[in-house]
């Protein structure tokens, strides 16, 4: 688990978005509404939560530096 500051890769921000699995579920329409992802994978929908309160985006900080 990474705590402290994420930084963005868009390597993987763009393999995210053109992967065959996302593009066969969108297609097809089985996607879940925003938020249920802990019914289809409970324990990645809990990594990912203790992931997002413990770790600050880039872009996030300095937002609230120069604010």
């Amino acid at each position: 688990m990474r705590f402290g500051i994420r930084m963005p890769s868009w390597r993987k921000s763009l393999a995210a978005r053109v992967s065959w699995r996302r593009i066969i579920r969108h297609n097809l329409g089985f996607k879940m509404p925003m938020g249920w992802g802990w019914v289809s994978n409970p324990r990645k929908a809990l990594y990912n939560r203790i992931f997002n309160r413990t770790s600050i985006s880039l872009v996030v900080l300095l937002r609230k530096l120069f604010k």
